[in-house]
């Protein structure tokens, strides 16, 4: 992917997403919402500088941004996701980082889920805030996992169901009914 400058000459793709990534941070909302958009459409070439922008983000603001933009990405933002979410521990770049996994919605699930096997009990938190945010897309991937081998996994998806509410405790309710 290259475009070219006023002077006619073509911009590389990864000098195209730092310019973009640099409009996230721009004054005007008009600018950040394309600069968003534009990210969003690049697909997997911009992940990894967004995760980069969302880790180094001088404030919730620009992780906002970044967020956004890395969602808009979809699918191939998720696993870059997770792994980055266990190399980078600061709560707010994985608030943002789940936040953007829930705005990512269904293809997220069961990568989600699988790392919930993590022992950072932090992560694990966050993760389930994300199938939160997910919601009905979540449940049945989740009710499967209540039998899962893995102990965490099973406590996990329980714990997730109960805090979906309305959403998740009908499938828990009729998962513990059919285990009596």
């Amino acid at each position: 992917m290259t475009e070219q400058n006023n002077m006619g000459d073509q911009v590389p793709a990864e000098e195209k997403i730092r310019r973009l990534i640099t409009c996230l941070y721009d004054p005007s909302i008009d600018i950040r919402h394309e600069a968003v958009q534009a990210l969003g459409k690049t697909g997997k070439s911009a992940v990894e500088p967004l995760i980069r922008a969302l880790a180094d983000a001088e404030n919730n603001d620009h992780r906002w941004y970044a967020a956004v933009a890395l969602s808009g990405i979809g699918a191939a933002a998720v696993v870059p996701l997770i792994s980055a979410m266990r190399v980078h521990k600061e709560k707010e770049f994985r608030r943002f980082a789940a936040a953007s996994l829930g705005n990512i919605g269904a293809p997220a699930v069961d990568p989600i889920i699988d790392a919930m096997a993590d022992d950072d009990r932090e992560m694990r938190g966050f993760l389930s805030l994300a199938l939160c945010r997910i919601g009905k897309p979540a449940v049945e991937p989740l009710t499967r996992r209540l039998d899962d081998a893995d102990e965490i996994i099973r406590s996990c998806a329980t714990l997730t169901l109960w805090q979906m509410g309305e959403t998740g405790l009908p499938s828990l309710v009729e998962k513990l009914r059919e285990q009596e």
